[in-house]
């Protein structure tokens, strides 16, 4: 009996690399190569992209994540930062600290940048998580790094949050958990956004909130390529959107579905199976605005024509001063 039972165990072991497969598997909606292979040959048509034209005044916000800083300024970062020239910037998934970033011939103009403020906030396990903000000196911002107070929730040490004031406006820039690793990562993922809600509601009384990142989550239907593939998966599970809707109920607005209802728009695509190609994608990176901000947006964007990580840019535009 004994016997039989060490030879089950065997039977189902699965390799480290197997159990990373299917790990990825679970977050992109990949179940198995089969069951994937006849959904995968679609393609999903990519929507006209339109570019946004700075009107005087106002101030341009973006939030990317971009899967490494030190990647992603090997591949086109500077230019596209050039272009962009955002009046703040928020990046989510650093996976580097300030020294190492000063060391690499393509990123040490991050710290040169004599028109900007910038706040890091890194994981304490090198090379995870990591968000970072850049302000133009003329908004003279101040920043809080991590969300306070912390307590016993030890939230800090993934280096997830950096809240930054300006005016009137309160941005927080967040790369929020992935609940990929297990029911107890998404049982994190959840109390971490709770208790961010619990802090928002606080805020929102003295400051006008914009929340933009990474929120691993896909609300709608329409924001993924797959919704019925993935609705037992991490990133589209019932209790994940229930948290979007919350906030959507609670006054919290989805801008950019303010300014474009149609499908496929994404904001990530897996890299290991070559979705963005297919634009088999998710919408997962937002601006959510409080009521009290929304009159203030004149637009916001996704450009899904930017490479460089596994996410694309986001932006979003205010006028300080409506009429």
């Amino acid at each position: 009996m004994a016997a039989k039972k060490s030879a089950a165990k065997k039977a189902v072991k699965k390799s480290p690399e197997k159990k990373n497969t299917a790990a990825r598997r679970a977050q992109t909606g990949q179940r198995t190569p089969s069951a994937a292979a006849g959904l995968e040959k679609k393609i999903n048509p990519v929507p006209e992209q339109r570019e946004h034209y700075r009107k005087p005044g106002e101030i341009i916000v973006y939030s990317w994540n971009v899967n490494g800083i030190r990647a992603v300024c090997r591949k086109g970062f500077p230019e596209w930062f050039e272009k962009a020239n955002p009046d703040v910037l928020c990046i989510q998934e650093t996976k580097a600290e300030v020294e190492q970033i000063a060391k690499e011939k393509e990123s040490q103009f991050l710290l040169e940048l004599t028109n900007y403020d910038s706040s890091w906030f890194s994981a304490e396990k090198k090379g995870y998580s990591g968000v970072a903000t850049f302000t133009k000196k003329k908004l003279s911002g101040t920043s809080q790094m991590g969300l306070q107070p912390d307590h016993e929730l030890k939230f800090n040490g993934e280096g997830r949050v950096l809240i930054t004031t300006f005016g009137d406006f309160q941005i927080w820039n967040a790369y929020y958990p992935n609940g990929g690793r297990g029911p107890e990562r998404i049982e994190y993922k959840l109390k971490f956004y709770d208790y961010c809600f619990s802090l928002w509601q606080e805020a929102r009384k003295h400051k006008k909130l914009i929340l933009c990142g990474d929120f691993n989550t896909a609300h709608k239907e329409i924001d993924l390529a797959r919704p019925a593939e993935n609705r037992k998966n991490t990133g589209f599970l019932p209790e994940e959107c229930a948290f979007l809707d919350r906030m959507v109920a609670n006054g919290y607005v989805d801008v950019f579905r303010k300014f474009e209802q149609g499908p496929n728009w994404y904001s990530y695509w897996d890299q290991v199976t070559f979705a963005r190609s297919r634009n088999v994608g998710w919408r997962i990176d937002y601006f959510f605005v409080t009521e009290e901000a929304l009159e203030h947006v004149t637009d916001a964007w996704i450009e899904m024509n930017v490479e460089g990580s596994d996410h694309c840019p986001i932006g979003l535009s205010l006028n300080p001063n409506p009429a």
